[in-house]
């Protein structure tokens, strides 16, 4: 995410503002080699690869901020976030690629940048490698697991990560249930939220919110990002010189890329790019096999899922677009369930015929998993929708009511997993609903207009 603030910064602001105010700002950026020496490295495609990386920097965080933001413990020199993002040879798209902290990685050769003490190649979990061998270990380690070239390389510390969002008035983000972590003190209700840049960093960091874990964690990470993208491509902070040199001169405080990465670069990327937006955008994270596969001496760690990564870092290299084009639909409401996890019955409580037909296929066609098989109910003057659910599966039947506009809803102990919609004389329509997070496609990649605010 404090990648994600600089490339924001650093690629979507250079167009709008001009040559002198990006060349006075590079001047800050702190430079590295993170290329030097690197021999049979992976063949150049169309396109261009940024390795984004965010690495711990808790020990500059105020202690007042630590305590209130649960921050406590000893900083590591280490990844915390990694991320590949490709922007296509047009220009018109960017494709991010998660990839898990944990993750299973074999380093290659090496000497290690602390102790200059010579290492064959070993396994490791991946965020180690920045502690080994910097960023030098770090691109060639990721090189080798991508079969992809790294073209520049940006690395920022997270503590400029509050600052910034503050600066930019905060990021709009949206939830169908509350998201609640003790561990880093995240409390948000179901429903919209602007998030300054300390509840932003929790947002971000949470990962006890749920069963997912990191995945869950990266998940919101990229709806973070599609959200960041989405506020300063449409608040005119880009295009506000003063404005922009405020969020700039925050975030580059703590900037290090490589020698290439230039004003020059920055400039051809802007004005190539003005016209970016979150539906510009693509999120995903490389396809899990094992989500803990146990390495002696290492402990748990992600391994990837070989065929599937191969075709998606395939598509990279192909300049490829990782999601699918979708017919252009009214914006859908956001709910907990899915509705393909979600069993229907259909019951028609009026005289009039065909009418549970019709709500059957107008819900199924929204993606409920409904019988096909409408029934008629007991009784036939039923004033209002009504349906009913067992208590167990209330989330499930508070996701399906949100589809049938005002609707009622009564618990029935016993009644299993099945819903009940009894149609009534009031039904109007299915109004179109999704889960939060949406149907991933193939290489389980969303665009980023999917998973921002309304």
């Amino acid at each position: 995410m404090r990648a994600a603030t600089t490339l924001s910064v650093l690629v979507l602001g250079a167009g709008g503002i001009g040559h002198a105010v990006v060349t006075n700002l590079e001047s800050g950026i702190d430079r590295i080699d993170p290329f030097k020496d690197m021999k049979n490295r992976p063949a150049g495609g169309d396109g261009m690869n940024l390795l984004l990386v965010g690495t711990d920097g808790r020990d500059k965080i105020t202690a007042a901020e630590k305590k209130k933001y649960r921050l406590g413990g000893a900083p590591c020199h280490c990844t915390d976030t990694i991320m590949l993002v490709h922007l296509s040879a047009d220009k018109e798209r960017a494709s991010v690629v998660s990839l898990p902290r944990d993750s299973y990685a074999e380093i290659p050769e090496h000497r290690d940048a602390t102790t200059g003490k010579e290492h064959a190649a070993h396994p490791v979990k991946l965020n180690a490698a920045y502690a080994e061998g910097g960023p030098n270990l770090t691109v060639r380690t990721v090189e080798h697991m991508t079969g992809v070239k790294i073209d520049h390389y940006l690395e920022v510390d997270f503590t400029s990560f509050m600052t910034t969002v503050d600066t930019l008035g905060g990021v709009k983000i949206c939830t169908a249930r509350p998201m609640k972590d003790s561990y880093t003190g995240l409390d948000l209700a179901a429903g919209t939220h602007e998030l300054d840049g300390g509840q932003a960093l929790q947002y971000v960091r949470s990962r006890h919110i749920d069963g997912a874990a990191d995945l869950g964690r990266m998940q919101r990470q990229q709806k973070f990002m599609a959200s960041l993208i989405k506020q300063a491509t449409s608040s005119g902070v880009l295009l506000n010189p003063v404005k922009f040199r405020e969020v700039a001169s925050t975030m580059l405080k703590s900037v290090r890329a490589d020698k290439g990465f230039g004003t020059e670069q920055m400039l051809e990327l802007g004005q190539a790019m003005r016209g970016f937006s979150a539906a510009s955008s693509e999120f995903t994270s490389v396809p899990m096999g094992d989500v803990a596969y146990q390495v002696k001496g290492i402990g748990s760690t992600v391994k990837w899922d070989a065929k599937k990564s191969k075709q998606l870092f395939q598509a990279l290299r192909d300049d490829k677009p990782l999601t699918v084009a979708r017919p252009k639909q009214a914006p859908a409401k956001k709910v907990d369930v899915p509705p393909k996890q979600i069993r229907v019955q259909v019951y028609n409580g009026t005289p009039k015929d065909g009418l549970g037909s019709t709500v059957d296929a107008a819900l199924h066609a929204t993606g409920f998993d409904t019988t096909r098989a409408p029934l008629t109910a007991p009784q036939r003057d039923v004033k209002h929708t009504l349906v009913t659910y067992d208590p167990r599966w209330d989330r499930s039947a508070k996701s399906l009511a949100a589809a049938l506009p005002g609707a009622e809803l009564k618990a029935v102990k016993g009644q299993g997993g099945t819903m009940k919609v009894t149609a009534g004389a009031d039904y109007a329509k299915v109004e179109r609903v999704r889960a939060e997070e949406p149907d991933p496609g193939r290489f389980g990649a969303v665009k980023g207009d999917e998973v921002v605010c309304p």
